[in-house]
């Protein structure tokens, strides 16, 4: 009996690590917000023909993209090396003939003003039809440093402010709200918590405003930290190592 048990263990937990989420299965289901689960229950596709999908965010988003390269649709130098790219390299490759544009345009250290600075140029310029935003940790990250004065009401209050101006040049964009994440490692100590769960609750708040689609990846990491450590998945507890990359884009896919 327990080396049938032990046996079968190791083979969950291989699946789990060499598909990259699919041994999630309820218990990831169960955290998605009702219009992500309905995109993965039912098949429904986000993106559309001929679309322009553009990722944005801070440093997990960036994750080393070419700025020289950044006008460049669908290059890798272009979208980095993170979960961005594993997404949008997926998505060409399944629908190649659907004319799809991906762009990247997350930035290092970015709160959620930063943003905001430069969304003209970085966003509605571009004139996206799917627009994913993953932001957050350095709201709070900053502050914790002494660096920025932000709370979690000035993040909630600038991402509304944001997605209003979206919405007003922007009326038919489709809206994908990433869960801020961290995991309990590197430079993730006690100081973080509870306050990092209010950010995490202020971005599901927000998506259910906007009626934006909502990728749970704290309720996914969660759920991964039962199969691998935590430092496996991000090994300072904030920016993903390609496993945790890999999951990401995995999870960002089903939402979509």
């Amino acid at each position: 009996m327990n080396d049938h048990f032990s046996e079968k263990n190791t083979v969950n937990r291989r699946k789990f690590l060499t598909i990259s989420g699919a041994a999630l299965g309820a218990a990831g289901l169960a955290g998605l917000s009702p219009a992500s689960a309905n995109a993965a229950e039912t098949g429904r596709k986000l993106v559309g023909k001929n679309d322009v999908v553009l990722f944005q965010g801070d440093s997990i988003t960036d994750a080393g993209r070419s700025r020289e390269k950044a006008g460049t649709l669908n290059d890798q130098a272009a979208m980095g090396s993170g979960y961005a790219w594993l997404a949008g390299a997926e998505l060409l490759v399944d629908r190649p003939k659907d004319g799809l544009k991906v762009f990247n345009r997350g930035i290092s250290g970015n709160k959620v003003f930063q943003l905001a600075d430069r969304w003209q140029a970085d966003c509605l310029d571009l004139k996206p039809n799917v627009l994913s935003i993953l932001i957050g940790v350095n709201d709070i990250w900053h502050k914790l440093d002494g660096k920025y004065q932000g709370t979690v009401e000035t993040y909630e209050r600038d991402y509304r402010a944001l997605l209003e101006r979206t919405r007003k040049a922007l009326p038919k964009v489709k809206l994908v709200i990433c869960e801020p994440f961290v995991l309990r490692c590197g430079a993730i100590n006690d100081k973080w918590f509870p306050e990092f769960d209010e950010y995490r609750a202020a971005a599901k708040r927000v998506a259910g405003t906007f009626r934006a689609t909502f990728v749970p990846f704290q309720t996914m990491f969660d759920e991964a930290v039962k199969y691998a450590p935590a430092e496996h998945w991000a090994n300072d507890g904030v920016h993903p190592s390609a496993a945790g990359a890999s999951l990401m884009a995995h999870e960002w896919l089903r939402a979509v």
